[in-house]
């Protein structure tokens, strides 16, 4: 199997392919089995390796103006417990943070005991660690919701979109419960983003040998059907099973583009999304709302995210 897979073809650095290793973030939360089992599934097919990050994010102590009514000796004494918590805070983290690792490691070796498994601990923002280790990641797999907010409903994460958009390397989002894929969808509305989205999901070879769905969510018109058409040939030409559909907006049941993609996707029990991600800048998205995060608030099945 060729190691092309949907990294960025513009990619300027000089780290060879086969260096690269599949980078999953995990934080102790109920997703971090999954994204171990995403990020292996993957890292397996395309004989790479497996970094996994933990960062630590340890607030500092909020250290008040102590000069108050209290004396010196006091104020002197207040400062020491203080340093004294902040080390013991950031030694029980450290601590954490590896058997965290250690475990991750572990659970991806009962599954592939070939694999070669790198564990990376960091005192960090998220974001910060992943630019880090983003030139030697060929996809990055995050978990859809973070500890502080796995039993929220349609949290979705604070920190994907800016990861996404900070970082140029595909982001599989993915949620509780791995199934190993046998199929794919990606959702086309003929933006440039989408065609672009196309085009990086040619290069893949493991696409290559999944069952293939492209769906366009529009008038049922000339213009709809031949952008349609002319993705779906180019994936064709490519070498995928690839089958184009287009529901028609004016007659679906379904109030808006996301809702009925998520349906079309329940209904023929397809593996995972694949979307050009964050078109708009940030400004925009204010204004017309984000296809890309309304998509992974309503779904559970993994969405890798292309930029």
């Amino acid at each position: 199997m060729s190691n092309s897979d949907f990294a960025s073809t513009n990619n300027s650095n000089n780290i060879s392919k086969t260096d690269q290793t599949i980078l999953a973030c995990i934080d102790g939360s109920n997703v971090t089995k999954s994204v171990c089992d995403y990020a292996a599934w993957y890292a397996n097919e395309l004989n790479l390796s497996v970094s996994l990050l933990h960062v630590i994010d340890v607030p500092k102590s909020n250290r008040h103006d102590l000069s108050g009514a209290i004396g010196m000796d006091s104020r002197h004494s207040l400062l020491q417990q203080l340093t004294s918590l902040d080390e013991q805070t950031a030694r029980i983290a450290n601590q954490h943070g590896e058997a965290l690792l250690q475990d991750a490691k572990a659970h991806i070796l009962t599954s592939y005991p070939q694999a070669n498994v790198y564990r990376h601990l960091r005192r960090s923002k998220l974001l910060p660690a992943i630019e880090h280790h983003a030139d030697k990641s060929r996809m990055i797999v995050l978990g859809r919701r973070g500890k502080d907010h796995q039993n929220d409903y349609v949290n979705i994460g604070s920190q994907i979109e800016s990861v996404v958009r900070a970082v140029n390397r595909p982001i599989l989002v993915c949620s509780d419960g791995f199934i190993t894929p046998e199929s794919f969808m990606i959702a086309f509305d003929g933006s440039e983003t989408s065609k672009k989205a196309v085009d990086i999901v040619c290069e893949n070879e493991i696409a290559k040998h999944l069952v293939g769905h492209i769906v366009m969510v529009g008038h049922q018109d000339t213009i709809n059907e031949n952008e349609l058409y002319k993705a779906q040939k180019k994936m064709s030409d490519a070498g995928f099973n690839i089958t184009a559909h287009l529901i028609d907006s004016t007659k679906m049941d379904h109030s808006d583009v996301v809702s009925a993609l998520t349906a079309f996707r329940n209904d023929h029990n397809i593996s995972m999304f694949i979307i050009g991600a964050y078109g708009h800048s940030k400004w925009r998205r204010f204004f017309v709302g984000s296809t890309t995060t309304k998509l992974l608030t309503k779904t559970t099945a993994p969405v890798i995210l292309l930029r």
